[in-house]
């Protein structure tokens, strides 16, 4: 991916991106000016059989990916973890260099609410064994937040120096009186290396976990890009969206990147 450089916060940069489930979704992006394509893989075995596809749009389109992986299952079942859900992500690794994604984002619940002290202590080992085999191939992996607030990843991220963060400003409106975010900022911004963007109304279950278009919700964004200007934040952002929702809401997140800070043109692509 690549460091978009700092120059003063009148020149810092950020590229936004969006999800593709589909080489259709990939060209949709294209044509909004979009840069990447952030590429969910549930099923790599099935993902395979349209790998050529991705590989023709990035050499002819110029594009880059980045990948999310499936989700967990049953967060606290240690056996499905370890022979269904860490067998897929190892295949996913082994995947990405093929289409020269560089990122890997993964759900892995780690807030000791709702997950047992003897799990997340089985999952820092397995994600010291996926951040090994993600080094091998140069890969950054990302744990995304789910429900977690900053002091629950810090003895994560103290464990293992090398696990990044996709800070998902959506999910941190969660389970919080307040929006999750600036304690991740403030805590672990070095840890910040990507950000999902999507709007909701707050909540307490999975259900209002509503992948709104930004200003369709009660997330503070103009809050949220202003302390991201704030702690020199110049890497990428995907909008978790639908490809239409995307074309609809683009122009309006452009605008209040550009109101906190984010330099002019360096958002999008030119067309």
């Amino acid at each position: 991916m690549g460091d978009l450089g700092v120059e003063g916060l009148g020149n810092l940069k950020v590229l936004l991106g969006g999800t593709a489930r589909s080489p259709d979704d990939v060209v949709f992006l294209h044509g909004l000016g979009l840069g990447f394509a952030e590429i969910p893989i549930t099923n790599p075995d099935k993902f395979l059989g349209r790998l050529e596809d991705y590989q023709a749009l990035r050499d002819d389109l110029g594009v880059y990916y980045l990948c999310h992986g499936p989700r967990e299952g049953d967060p606290n079942n240690t056996d499905t973890l370890e022979n269904i859900y860490l067998p897929k992500l190892i295949h996913i690794l082994s995947i990405m260099p093929r289409l020269k994604m560089d990122l890997l984002t993964i759900h892995l619940w780690l807030d000791t609410r709702f997950v047992s002290a003897r799990v997340i202590e089985y999952k820092v080992g397995l994600l010291t064994r996926l951040l090994k085999r993600a080094a091998d191939s140069a890969i950054r992996l990302c744990v995304e937040n789910l429900s977690e607030k900053a002091e629950h990843l810090a003895p994560v991220f103290d464990a293992l120096p090398s696990l990044s963060l996709t800070l998902d400003l959506g999910h941190a409106q969660l389970l919080s009186d307040e929006n999750t975010s600036f304690g991740f900022m403030e805590r672990s911004p070095d840890r910040i290396a990507h950000i999902h963007v999507h709007d909701n109304r707050g909540g307490n279950t999975p259900a209002e976990d509503l992948h709104l278009p930004v200003g369709d919700g009660t997330v503070d964004f103009a809050a949220i890009f202003r302390a991201l200007t704030q702690m020199g934040y110049n890497r990428t952002m995907t909008l978790e969206l639908k490809p239409a929702e995307i074309s609809g809401n683009l122009d309006r997140v452009e605008r209040m990147l550009k109101a906190a800070g984010f330099s002019t043109g360096a958002i999008r692509q030119p067309r």
